[in-house]
């Protein structure tokens, strides 16, 4: 079930999803764990005016389906559905700073996120949802960003290179992880960015892309995850992505 929250009605292009999965392989069918799936799993796209939340949807919708995990999808902006959800994701586009001012716009909206990531709620950001984890973003000056994540988001330097990064790009894994599980060798994430993650510590990095030197392209940390690159426009490979994130039981909380 995909629905739309109160005043809601944004959609997006996705020009690079084309899925391309005619059966199931390789997405563990989880609905049969104990105590899983009893209920729908509920899963909140956090609407902040931060772009790509229709094709974001779609995408954990999808992931869902091919993992055989029952599940509703809600974009939204409500602090309570966002407090009660199950997982949440937050996608974003465009300036950090700009992303930051939209959660703080909307009364109670960062604060549920806050509330819900402390009680043990598994969280994804995408792009730049994952830049918002870091402790601050330096684009169009200084703006505090969760602080769950060491590190603050800085342009990218890659001499000789084209910015902002646009396209295809293999991540190199660095440790194993149950939300990099079966992705197999040669995985290739879609990236769209010109600034990125640095000054982080090695134990939150779980993989990385070449673009002019190393560029953080997945995060953890306790019950927080997030991907530099667009899991919703990765095809087969952030598919795989989000339905490990709607199996995952993390072993710690922030």
């Amino acid at each position: 079930m995909f629905e739309h929250g109160h005043g809601v009605g944004q959609t997006d292009n996705q020009p690079f999803f084309r899925p391309h999965l005619g059966e199931k392989q390789g997405f563990p069918q989880d609905q049969n764990q104990e105590g899983f799936m009893a209920q729908p799993l509920s899963i909140a796209v956090v609407d902040y005016e931060g772009g790509n939340l229709a094709s974001a949807a779609r995408a954990a919708l999808r992931a869902a389906e091919l993992s055989g995990i029952n599940a509703s999808v809600i974009i939204t902006n409500e602090p309570a559905a966002v407090r009660c959800a199950d997982r949440i994701i937050l996608p974003g586009q465009g300036a950090f700073a700009d992303c930051a001012r939209g959660l703080e716009a909307i009364a109670g909206l960062k604060a549920a996120i806050l509330q819900a990531v402390a009680k043990g709620t598994p969280f994804l950001g995408i792009c730049v949802g994952m830049q918002l984890m870091a402790e601050r973003g330096l684009e169009h000056g200084v703006t505090e960003g969760f602080g769950w994540i060491g590190g603050e988001i800085a342009p990218m330097e890659a001499p000789g290179l084209r910015l902002p990064q646009m396209g295809w790009n293999e991540l190199e894994l660095h440790r194993p992880h149950p939300l990099t599980q079966g992705l197999g060798p040669a995985a290739h994430g879609y990236f769209v960015h010109s600034y990125a993650l640095r000054n982080t510590t090695d134990d939150v990095m779980l993989a990385s892309a070449d673009y002019g030197g190393s560029v953080p392209a997945m995060v953890c940390r306790a019950n927080v995850a997030g991907t530099q690159f667009h899991v919703e426009k990765s095809q087969t490979v952030g598919l795989k992505i989000l339905a490990n994130f709607l199996a995952w039981q993390p072993e710690a909380t922030l």
